[in-house]
């Protein structure tokens, strides 16, 4: 029966990453005019850099490196924010009343300017903590029911449309995150029936690991 499952389950993955993929093409933007694109790096620049560091290089470990983030990535969840569909207390506390001043065209904008910047270098951390993350992103655990994350995220977890870069983020945000989508503070069905399976040391190996590439 387990087996069953986890076919099935990694059928479902693969479907939903084929299809995020199709539909972030699908609805490609018009191209950015200069004067959104310049409002759109000075808000930034401005405002952003406070929390998120300058171009995104973010030092505050409670706070994601949005520096190389996928763009279809970023849009999405700014919008989730301006909606007030994501839960988590960040979102509640800080980027619903920001991103509730965003328009379309400077959501994309906010977006394509991140995404084009160089992303952060990764630190190493415990050897044996990155060794096991490791395992758990490129192969999972099929015994525990766990797909591998590389599934959706890639095999150097660059991140692809909707599915984030996750190579260098911090390890502390990545740690939170995992647990807000755990709880569905953020809803992410594909995510949820992952992250059921791990143990918090799962989590803190995944993210020793993602924080070092």
């Amino acid at each position: 029966m387990r087996t069953v499952k986890n076919a099935t389950y990694a059928a479902l993955a693969a479907f939903l990453c084929a299809a995020s993929l199709w539909s972030g093409r699908s609805s490609a933007q018009a191209p950015l005019d200069a004067a959104t694109k310049d409002a759109a790096r000075n808000l930034a620049i401005g405002v952003c850099a406070s929390c998120h560091g300058p171009e995104g290089r973010s030092t505050d470990p409670q706070v994601p490196r949005l520096a190389g983030q996928q763009r279809a990535y970023i849009e999405a969840q700014l919008k989730s924010f301006r909606t007030q569909s994501r839960g988590d207390p960040a979102g509640h506390d800080y980027m619903w009343g920001i991103a509730a001043t965003l328009n379309d065209s400077i959501t994309v904008a906010l977006a394509d300017y991140y995404s084009s910047q160089p992303p952060v270098r990764g630190t190493a951390g415990d050897s044996a903590a990155m060794a096991a993350g490791r395992q758990l992103y490129e192969k999972g655990d099929p015994g525990r029911g766990i797909q591998a994350c590389a599934i959706c995220h890639g095999a150097n977890a660059q991140g692809a449309s909707v599915f984030p870069r996750l190579a260098g983020q911090q390890s502390q945000y990545l740690i939170k995150q995992m647990q807000m989508l755990r709880v569905r503070l953020r809803a992410s069905p594909v995510m949820h029936g992952v992250l059921k399976e791990l143990t918090d040391s799962d989590m803190s190996a995944l993210a020793a690991y993602l924080q070092s590439i």
